[in-house]
């Protein structure tokens, strides 16, 4: 019995025109719609429709990554619409009202300084790709934020803060499991 072919990579490290590039670009432009529809309607259908829909295109275009290869422009790209989405929608339901400012700081503190901790590892030549914590982290604060979108949930002011503050903590804790991965390169290559 033979083990499986890997699957054939389409794409090289340096392209810029993948399927995936293409979905992480055009959550990129949603990205204004949606945030002003967010901030115009609040919980509807139509808001919690598209964020589903900008939601699942992140699990879309990280599957279309692995399946065809990955590029240096989307694990640029990704983060980036990532962090449009997630803290955008932050802001826009805390002005309106509808979630504390808090977890909108903290989150927004975490995503700064990992930035600027990815951007000097970066310097040095050192990858830092995603972990997987970090992709629960994405999961939940998409979670947090469908679920004060959603009109099912809309009135539930004690759960969604429970899932938002869940999303928070696994922010913090993702965010100490890059630094910890990051100290133990360091040990490693002295």
């Amino acid at each position: 019995m033979t083990a499986p072919a890997p699957p054939v990579r389409r794409f090289g490290q340096s392209a810029l025109r993948t399927p995936a590039n293409m979905v992480t670009i055009g959550r990129l432009l949603l990205a204004g719609p949606s945030l002003v529809l967010v901030h115009r309607d609040g919980a509807t259908w139509a808001t919690v429709g598209l964020w589903f829909v900008l939601s699942m295109s992140d699990l879309a275009d990280g599957y279309l990554a692995r399946r065809e290869g990955t590029t240096r422009s989307g694990a640029f790209l990704d983060p980036i619409a990532d962090k449009v989405l997630v803290l955008g929608a932050l802001w826009v339901l805390a002005g309106r009202g509808d979630v504390p400012w808090a977890p909108f700081v903290v989150i927004s503190a975490r995503e700064l300084a990992i930035s600027a901790v990815r951007g000097v590892a970066g310097r040095r030549g050192v990858s830092m790709p995603a972990r997987r914590l970090g992709k629960y982290k994405t999961f939940l604060q998409n979670s947090a934020i469908g679920f004060v979108l959603l009109p099912w949930t809309a009135r539930y002011v004690g759960f969604q803060e429970t899932v938002l503050w869940a999303a928070v903590a696994f922010t913090v804790v993702s965010g100490a499991d890059i630094l910890l991965n990051m100290a133990r390169r360091d040990d490693a290559e002295r």
